[in-house]
């Protein structure tokens, strides 16, 4: 099978073709990295490959699989987001001060699926610190999405467009055929909105499902780490071995993990599917709209009821979580000050070090919300803002309880518009903070959401729906989700201009 062909495999049936001995594992790994030598210079989807570290890994899978003790991943070729900490290998952030920190530990997500025979290709680019919805934070460089607009005479245009953020490297990567499926996080929808703007499937599950140990921390009682995949089915193979309960990490929740893949493909018959009245907003695009309403056609003619529901407090949604994640980021971004580890400005006194080090260390969106979560937590505005901001997400949370009372899983647009340029939104940090109005409730609540590829815009871009379920309940998203990519098809970017 040729390289190009190889690389273009679902995870899944790349799994299926290496127990069938159809190719080997040091081939897949050797076609992928060979596409990464070729296109990556254009996305800037890697920041580091680890090519010698990823033949050694293979080498090691096709050992296994020619004895016949395969593992679950053996051989599968992923992406690391650069947020998740790998042994021996430089872990940034995308961040100027981490400089080249190499962790002494894996985390546990990733320990997980190297434990299940994956091979880590390299380490993907994205948001510094997870701040931001385009990818074009990242001290590295913005990352470039594999599609591209088309004209009205068909023809593609030269304007590159975001990928969407944070994850934008792992969405990028997954979208141009550069890995198999990548590991990403999602704090208030950096899983789902990339996702979205590159026509793949990320699923960003209940908080507590995935261990948040070894993954660098933005906002710790809304981060979540997920994956970011090709098809449904190779999301719901991917979640299963990144998930697990870990005691290093306190908020793990000890919970057995399902075999998510047998819920793919499964009838949605009698599923009752809520549409919240309060996702209709200001902004939206028309063709937002139009996909919505054909995503309940799809569910009804697939046998699942349509219910309209009120999520009264979706309106606060945003507002809070502009409070809580700049306030939980501000806390956890204390620790880099140039004494222990990464980059280092010296000064004529130690407070002075810690002036400099942080002023060159972090990029502007960071230092941004670092500003506005020092403010918010500070005397005299605590109970104005932070506390405030608390108290409503406990509202959206119970908003979503009483819901479900009613339905089973909820139906809504990932993004209120598909991909946009660079430089189109960054200028404006509200126009880009409201990327996110649609998956923001579900990291305030704490709940599991996918988002779907299900159709194209007027300019041959990528539109996805999300799916938002009940807690530990990511099995229904992964039936209804495959419903979705059932009526609606793939979508791959076509021409392949990155090389």
């Amino acid at each position: 099978m040729a390289k190009t062909e190889l690389t273009r495999l679902t995870l899944a049936e790349a799994r299926d073709g290496l127990r069938d001995k159809n190719f080997t594992a040091t081939e897949l790994t050797k076609a992928h990295l060979a596409a990464i030598d070729a296109g990556n210079a254009a996305l800037n989807a890697y920041l580091l490959v680890t090519g010698e570290q990823a033949l050694a890994m293979a080498q090691l899978s096709d050992n296994r699989l020619q004895k016949g003790e395969g593992r679950g991943l053996d051989g599968i070729p992923l992406g690391i987001k650069d947020l998740f900490c790998t042994k021996g290998v430089r872990t940034t952030a995308c961040s100027k001060i981490l400089d080249d920190f190499k962790p002494t530990y894996e985390s546990t997500v990733s320990q997980n699926l190297f434990d299940a025979g994956a091979v880590m290709l390299g380490k993907l680019n994205c948001d510094e610190f997870a701040m931001g919805s385009s990818n074009e934070t990242s001290a590295f460089g913005p990352v470039v999405n594999p599609w591209r607009r088309r004209g009205k005479d068909g023809k593609l245009s030269a304007d590159k467009l975001v990928p969407g953020g944070s994850s934008g490297g792992s969405s990028s990567a997954v979208a141009a055929n550069l890995c198999l499926g990548a590991t990403a996080t999602d704090t208030g929808g950096s899983i789902r909105q990339p996702a979205a703007l590159t026509g793949t499937v990320g699923i960003k599950p209940t908080y507590g499902r995935c261990s948040r140990w070894g993954v660098v921390a933005f906002a710790s009682s809304l981060d979540q780490a997920g994956p970011i995949a090709k098809t449904v089915r190779d999301s719901a193979i991917l979640l299963r071995h990144m998930a697990s309960y870990d005691a290093k990490d306190s908020t793990s929740v000890d919970a057995p993990v399902p075999d998510y893949e047998a819920d793919v493909g499964r009838s949605i018959k009698g599923l009752r599917i809520g549409v919240p009245k309060e996702y209709r907003v200001d902004g939206m695009s028309k063709e937002a709209e139009e996909l919505w309403q054909q995503g309940i056609a799809w569910m009804r003619a697939a046998g699942a009821t349509i219910h309209d529901i009120s999520l009264p407090h979706t309106k606060y949604a945003l507002p809070a979580y502009y409070i809580v994640a700049p306030a939980e980021c501000s806390s956890n971004l204390a620790r880099y000050d140039g004494v222990r580890y990464g980059l280092r400005v010296p000064g004529k006194d130690l407070i002075d070090q810690y002036e400099n080090t942080r002023a060159a260390g972090f990029g502007k969106e960071v230092k941004r919300r670092i500003l506005i979560g020092t403010y918010v937590l500070s005397a005299g505005y605590y109970d104005a803002y932070y506390l405030k901001a608390q108290q409503v997400r406990t509202l959206i949370k119970r908003d979503f309880d009483e819901a479900w009372s009613k339905v089973d899983v909820v139906l809504t647009p990932t993004t209120p518009s598909p991909a946009f340029g660079f430089g189109e939104k960054s200028g404006d940090p509200v126009a880009m903070y409201l990327e996110d109005i649609f998956t923001v409730t579900v990291n305030m609540a704490g709940l599991p959401g996918i988002s779907v590829p299900a159709g194209l815009s007027s300019q041959a871009t990528p539109l996805g729906l999300q799916l938002i379920g009940k807690p530990f309940d990511e099995g229904t998203l992964f039936r209804t989700a495959q419903v979705i990519e059932d009526a609606a098809g793939r979508f791959t970017p076509g021409e392949r201009w990155w090389g």
